[in-house]
């Protein structure tokens, strides 16, 4: 890595860019009757993508940034699975017709809380009110703390085929200190739970930049889950953010690696990931080179969504629960926030929309160009330009922040062809950034370049 470069752009916080524009720029503006209109609006012959969000975990992860909260009592997630249930006919019937359904996935917090008799019911409610095609994927977000063979016996009679797990660390020195405490012996009994109920799709989420992280307890927890063998690995910089997410001032500060450790964290856990044959996809995905998405890397076919790189090839997003955001043609809509206000919208037979964003033209442009560079670390700027109505002089001239890239050897230009140099990968979110004309540099919700 180039110590100016990390010196340079390293503090700042940018978007992961997994939309755009980004959530913080959602407004009121857009409610529940907008989204009914979009819905209704859906041409004919759609096909859509699902995600469900089940915001509950039994106890907090201090590095999480996701929304969710605990619960002890059952009947909560009980309850709120029944308002899933309404919010799913609800749409249902808003769109007038049964689409089609070509990836599900369910998030959270932790889906696999529910009870198993209710996440069955739940998918059967996704199959009658839409048509899963027979070769959708179904991933659901585990904790392999919590994971019973029941609910691994529902989610195979349910067509689940993929399995995200959450590991972060095996380092129990880390582990104690973000308070999540689980054995290598879990995660591996839960990927032979997985395997023998015929659900191959595997994928590990890794985090670097944990307090009392070192290089060496990164590969040590890289070399573990490589004798698991998962399909996929998700490796994220943590976001310290204690302001946003207050659980996070739990974690002492003072033992947080500083942006050029978090790099070289990175960088071993990447080296160590291709070095067992993995295929680097995009800022932090890993893949065996014959996973679908590592074909879709290859093929130019890569996309980027709300859940990080993708093989969903969909233009609608459908989102269900509390904190769900939703994509359609013509924009983004979210959910309420807080569950109790997200659960009595659905009660008084309204969608729960409560913010969202028009896309202009202007942001359908640069949105494609943010996705090739965050997928293929580069974009042609006169073909997506050209698909677009638009001259790639004129959005050069406007991307002010990508000068700098250039002076500074982080970015080439060949013609209209971007590409970010090979040394300079790590700052694929800076050169995105040039192209967001909604970026708000003063604005501390975002992660760390470096």
């Amino acid at each position: 890595m180039r110590i100016d470069l990390a010196e340079s752009y390293g503090e700042e916080r940018l978007p992961r860019y997994t939309s755009y524009p980004t959530a913080p720029h959602f407004s009121t503006a857009i409610g529940a009757d907008t989204y009914a209109g979009w819905l209704a609006a859906l041409p004919g012959g759609s096909s859509a993508s699902l995600y469900l969000h089940v915001p509950f975990c039994r106890e907090m992860c201090w590095y999480c940034g996701c929304h969710t909260q605990i619960v002890r009592r059952d009947e909560l997630v009980a309850a709120y699975q029944r308002t899933l249930l309404g919010e799913i006919a609800r749409v249902a019937d808003t769109i007038g017709r049964r689409i089609k359904v070509e990836h599900i996935h369910f998030g959270g917090g932790t889906p696999t809380i529910m009870a198993p008799e209710a996440f069955a019911e739940l998918m059967a409610a996704v199959r009658h009110a839409f048509f899963v095609l027979p070769s959708a994927e179904i991933a659901v977000e585990i904790d392999p703390r919590t994971l019973t063979p029941e609910m691994v016996e529902a989610m195979r009679l349910s067509g689940v085929n993929r399995a995200s797990l959450g590991v972060q660390s095996f380092d129990p020195v880390v582990q104690r200190a973000i308070n999540r405490v689980q054995s290598f012996e879990q995660t591996a009994s839960v990927v032979d739970m997985l395997g023998r109920a015929d659900i191959a799709g595997i994928n590990f989420d890794l985090i670097y930049g944990l307090p009392h992280q070192t290089i060496a307890s990164c590969l040590d927890t890289v070399r573990r889950s490589l004798e698991l063998g998962p399909a996929r690995f998700s490796v994220f910089g943590y976001a310290h953010v204690p302001s946003f997410k207050k659980h996070q001032r739990m974690i002492n500060e003072f033992h947080l690696p500083d942006g050029l450790a978090r790099h070289d964290q990175a960088c071993a856990i990447a080296n160590a990931l291709k070095e067992a044959g993995y295929v680097q996809i995009g800022l932090d995905h890993f893949a065996r080179p014959d996973d679908a998405m590592a074909v879709a890397l290859e093929q130019g076919t890569l996309r980027r969504n709300f859940q990080g790189y993708t093989t969903d090839q969909g233009e609608i997003l459908l989102g269900f629960g509390a904190s769900a955001i939703g994509h359609l043609p013509q924009g983004y809509v979210q959910n309420e926030v807080q569950i109790g206000a997200y659960q009595q919208s659905i009660a008084d037979g309204r969608l729960a929309t409560v913010k969202g964003y028009g896309l202009t033209d202007d942001d359908r442009l640069r949105a494609d160009i943010i996705e090739r560079i965050m997928c293929e670390f580069g974009a042609d700027l006169g073909d997506i330009c050209a698909r677009h109505g638009a001259e790639p002089e004129a959005m050069l001239q406007s991307a002010s922040r990508l000068k700098p890239l250039i002076s500074d050897g982080v970015v080439r230009l060949d013609g209209d062809r971007l590409a970010v140099a090979n040394d300079s990968r790590f700052l694929i979110r800076s050169v995105a950034a040039a192209f967001d004309a909604h970026l708000d540099p003063g604005k501390q919700l975002h992660s760390r370049v470096v």
